[in-house]
């Protein structure tokens, strides 16, 4: 698979040939330099990007070919995505955040679902509380608990504890894994953070556009 943009200097060869196979379940790290690629392939995972080149299959269903709209029922369905930025929608509280994909699903229980899930996070006592009366820390976890609620085969990550302060991202973390374990979620992580990669069962390295190293972690060898 490669992409290739065009840009002011030229075209630029963003990705220049990923052959990436993850299993169901697999809880993988990807890692690299700034620019390496890394957040351009979640990107194409995800069905937000097109590459250039080469096919793009996520939970079973071909992507190439697709358009917005069959996309976007793609994703409702089967991806969760956790962004280093929490991009909630400041004017609602946590509860009608994490209902939102399950509004857009047409779910009646969706906000007995998003209870649940801010529950699942640690943060029932906080369903009545506006973002901006949430710590980082809480807004993560709010987006993780969106992420999950629709229960999607995948969950994309991309650096979820860059806003964050040490102690409470490694707590962040703690609640990713724990619920990607728990509901049997595919978890593709992008983290510079070698210690937070080190958690998944598979770490694979990208540098300039290409996979440089693809390895079981120490943790899941000790397994």
């Amino acid at each position: 698979m490669t992409l290739n943009l065009r840009s002011g200097a030229g075209e630029v060869n963003v990705l220049r040939g990923i052959d990436l196979t993850i299993g169901a379940g697999e809880v993988v790290g990807i890692v690299g330099p700034s620019g390496a690629g890394k957040s351009t392939l979640m990107m194409i995972t995800a069905g937000l990007e097109t590459p250039t080149s080469g096919s793009v299959m996520v939970a079973g269903q071909q992507l190439n070919g697709l358009n917005e709209d069959r996309l976007a029922l793609f994703r409702r369905a089967n991806v969760g995505i956790v962004f280093q930025a929490f991009r909630l929608v400041p004017t609602m509280t946590a509860l009608e955040n994490v209902a939102i994909p399950l509004e857009l699903a047409g779910r009646a229980d969706a906000f007995e679902a998003a209870e649940e899930g801010l529950r699942q996070v640690g943060l029932a006592h906080r369903v009545t509380h506006y973002p901006d009366q949430l710590s980082g820390g809480e807004q993560q976890r709010v987006a993780v608990a969106r992420a999950f609620v629709a229960k999607p085969r995948l969950i994309l990550a991309d650096e979820p504890t860059g806003n964050l302060d040490g102690q409470t991202g490694d707590a962040v973390i703690e609640t990713l894994f724990g619920l990607a374990r728990d509901h049997g979620t595919t978890l593709m992580l992008i983290t510079h953070d070698m210690e937070i990669a080190k958690l998944c069962g598979r770490v694979v390295r990208i540098a300039d556009g290409l996979i440089a190293e693809d390895s079981r972690s120490d943790r899941a060898a000790a397994e």
